[in-house]
């Protein structure tokens, strides 16, 4: 029986980046659907009822949602293609701890940095800044968070580097010079093709920020 995959997802979602390049590091082939989130397709509010969110992926008909969730499916379904979890117990829950670090402090972070007042920018700034060097800490001297080869915590960070010029934009402040053991992390990943082929174009972020920020009122 041949495996069907769909993928439901925003071009612009970090989120959904990281279940595109899970899928590929597996080498699985997959349908590709393109949601408006102010227009949520019928098959995304049926295969998400609870959160109504993307990214979502249906496997024979199965939803799996939230990302890191989907991406831990995707390693243990095909299992026997380049793993991105480790094996070791104390390994993979560290991993499972920094991936969710990701998502707690630089998700939360890089949201305040464009949605902040004048006033607080600056605070808004250091908080992230001190946040990407918890990370560098972590990554150390190895090219990879797990080490020699890219990995889950990888793959939970990366996408999040398309959305870095327009933090820098809206923040005005440069990242690099302040962590430039991440940028050179970040460059590292980049040289991969299946990260690179699938990570959002920051020009496209950066308009869709814009977007929000009216709607929200933001000047």
């Amino acid at each position: 029986m041949v495996d069907e995959v769909v993928l439901l997802g925003t071009y612009v979602s970090m989120f959904a980046v990281r279940v595109k390049i899970a899928l590929a590091d597996k080498g699985i082939q997959y349908e590709y659907k393109e949601e408006n989130l102010v227009n949520k397709s019928p098959l995304l509010l049926q295969m998400n009822p609870i959160h109504k969110k993307i990214p979502v992926l249906i496997h024979n008909g199965k939803p799996i949602c939230e990302s890191l969730i989907i991406v831990e499916y995707i390693d243990e379904v095909w299992k026997d293609k380049s793993p991105l979890l480790p094996s070791d117990p104390y390994k993979k829950a560290q991993a499972r701890f920094w991936a969710d670090y990701v998502d707690k402090k630089i998700y939360d972070g890089g949201k305040k940095i464009w949605t902040t007042k004048v006033e607080d920018q600056e605070a808004a700034n250091k908080e992230f800044i001190e946040s990407l060097k918890v990370l560098e800490e972590e990554l150390g001297d190895k090219p990879y968070f797990d080490g020699e080869s890219f990995g889950f915590v990888d793959l939970a960070l990366i996408p999040y580097y398309s959305w870095f010029p327009a933090y820098e934009k809206f923040g005005k402040f440069s990242i690099e010079p302040e962590c430039p053991k991440f940028v050179a992390w970040a460059k590292r990943c980049m040289q991969k093709e299946n990260v690179s082929k699938y990570l959002s174009d920051p020009d496209k972020i950066y308009d869709f920020v814009v977007m929000l920020r009216q709607r929200m009122g933001i000047a």
